[in-house]
């Protein structure tokens, strides 16, 4: 799975790899002064040559070396920084473009099964745990392994015989932290997964915040939100405990190490052994490679836990990148018109293989005909829908229009012969205008005022702080009302061919919506339409209704009709009027 991941994140590399290559190079430059540095102060110490009597002239020239390449170090590092970042941030920003790209081309059974707080929290802070984690913990690794190398070989070139006993005790450390993280490692990753599930559930509760309320519903989620947070503690705890013991275990290796070349340096100062001889200098110099060498094992270890975060957060922002697109027929054809001929031939469709939902269905509607479709909640009306628009593709069966099988059609182009008004609004942050000119970029002024006198929703606009350019929001002070009147809108400067309206005036006063009504009317006008209700008496005058129950039609015919029929339908109206 490493291996994997690794492969898949070296291609967002690849684009800035002449970064990474000066990163390394001025990392190389960065330790090889840093170990250049204890050979100076060596140098420096054995000028003092007993007292009173100092070579302060060659102690100068030393100081002053040290001084000039001191600042070079910093200039290097400082370098190094602002490409690691900016090697970050850019890696950081393709991750997001591609996660969000992806989203746009994934099929909604994916979109429908994952909450929407998870998929967010993937993109944005799993993203940037896995590139501050990768990036930077990669770049440290290099860095301690260059300087675990230069001063291995500057040890054996002063005193391989102390340099041996560096090298057999040094390593415990690092098999210590491979111990420690190797276990850590599953509560990282449901520290992981438990962050996901809580952004979730709070986007859940900030967005639906007046439903809470209007049920008294804090204290439960309350104690729901507190379930979580307390889960997310104890696993983060665990996770911070475990990998905490990587360091002063570690350190304790380390100091051990020290205090051992301390001793034997000093026995090889007083008495040399093996003509083995050190001065004074030489055994500063060797104490400061021992402690240089034994510390990047201490940051490899904590690296290490970084990386497997790193890795973690990585896979779960390669699962969207991996998931399996809508897939899309290469000899899709594109319509340049459509009468509006559908027809439904024998359709199945569940969205579970195990819950049966639409079973043999079959239609055939006309251009300019207005097909009303009603039933009890979960009758599968909005499935049709669905199946209509290709947001999700029929199991068995065909949906023609003009005799092409949609499935043989670009979806991009199918859904622009629609004009779709749903019962649940969305606006986006942007002015009014943008808002209903969403299907119409290249719209003018006239055109969206028009539109908007004919949904009579020109009223309220101008009565906006700045009219047709006030900026609103989804969670603005706009009604829900005047939400789904520019929603309306939209279509309507649209004049799309075909229409699909899904309780498309659940939110509107009775009065407005008896005037949109007739715009509509007048919009549907050889239009096949597909209307959605609940409202009863909003669908009188269609030209068939569809009575929906358990995924089949169980009576089809105009109002009066099914009133006559005396069956499913006219319950449901005569339920409607009861007092």
């Amino acid at each position: 799975m490493l291996k994997t991941t690794g492969v898949k994140l070296f291609k967002y590399l690849k684009k800035d790899i002449l970064t990474l290559i000066l990163t390394i190079i001025l990392s190389i430059i960065t330790v090889g002064i840093t170990i250049y540095i204890p050979i100076l102060f060596g140098q420096a110490i054995d000028t003092i040559i007993e007292i009173n009597n100092v070579d302060f002239n060659k102690l100068k020239e030393i100081l002053s070396l040290v001084i000039i390449i001191v600042g070079i170090n910093s200039v290097c590092e400082w370098i190094m920084r602002i490409l690691n970042n900016k090697m970050t941030y850019r890696i950081s920003k393709r991750l997001r473009q591609d996660a969000f790209k992806k989203i746009q081309k994934l099929p909604f059974s994916y979109l429908d099964q994952k909450q929407t707080g998870e998929i967010v929290n993937i993109i944005i802070n799993d993203v940037e745990q896995l590139t501050d984690g990768l990036l930077l913990g990669f770049t440290q690794a290099f860095t301690s392994l260059m300087t675990i190398i230069g001063t291995l070989i500057l040890m054996l070139t002063i005193n391989w015989l102390i340099a041996i006993v560096v090298i057999v005790l040094t390593p415990l450390s690092l098999f210590m932290a491979r111990f420690i993280t190797s276990k850590t490692h599953k509560f990282f990753v449901d520290q992981t997964k438990i962050k996901g599930v809580q952004t979730g559930f709070i986007n859940e509760m900030i967005s639906n915040l007046k439903t809470v309320q209007a049920y008294n519903h804090q204290d439960e989620n309350l104690d729901k939100f507190n379930e979580i947070n307390s889960e997310l503690e104890k696993t983060s705890l665990k996770a911070i405990f475990f990998s905490s013991l990587t360091n002063p275990c570690t350190r304790f290796v380390n100091s051990v190490v020290y205090a051992l070349v301390a001793l034997f340096g000093s026995l090889f100062v007083i008495n040399p052994v093996l003509n083995l001889t050190l001065s004074i200098g030489l055994l500063s110099t060797f104490l400061s490679y021992a402690n240089q060498y034994t510390k990047p094992f201490n940051e490899i270890s904590s690296v290490i836990s970084e990386l497997h975060n790193a890795f973690i957060c990585a896979n779960r922002v390669f699962s969207i990148l991996d998931e399996q697109e809508e897939i899309i027929n290469n000899n899709e054809i594109k319509l340049d018109f459509t009468n509006g001929d559908i027809e439904i031939k024998d359709v199945f469709f569940s969205y579970k293989e195990e819950q049966r939902l639409i079973e043999n269905f079959n239609l055939t509607v006309s251009k300019g005909q207005k097909i009303a479709i009603v039933g009890p909640t979960g009758c599968g009306k909005t499935t049709l829908i669905n199946l209509l628009m290709r947001f999700y593709d029929v199991t068995k069966g065909g949906i023609y229009l003009d005799n092409q099988n949609i499935q043989n059609l670009n979806r991009q182009n199918l859904r622009d012969f629609y004009g779709m008004v749903l019962q649940e609004t969305w606006i986006k942050h942007a002015s009014v205008k943008d808002n209903i000119t969403i299907g119409k970029p290249d719209a003018t002024l006239e055109e969206v005022i028009e539109a908007c006198k004919k949904t009579h929703a020109h009223s309220f606009i101008k009565r906006l702080p700045n009219g047709y350019d006030t900026i609103i929001s989804n969670e603005g002070n706009l009604s829900a009302g005047q939400k789904q009147l520019l929603c309306i809108s939209r279509v309507m400067l649209l004049l799309p061919p075909m229409l699909i309206l899904d309780e498309a005036t659940s939110s509107i006063d009775t009065r407005t919506e008896l005037k949109i009504q007739d715009a509509f009317n007048t919009l549907m006008k050889n239009k096949t339409s597909f209307i959605v209700a609940h409202r009863l008496s909003t669908i009188k005058e269609a030209d068939l209704i569809l009575v929906m129950n358990k995924g089949q039609i169980i009576e089809q015919g105009t109002h009066e009709e099914l009133l006559k029929k005396g069956g499913f339908y006219c319950k449901l109206y005569n339920a409607q009027f009861e007092n």
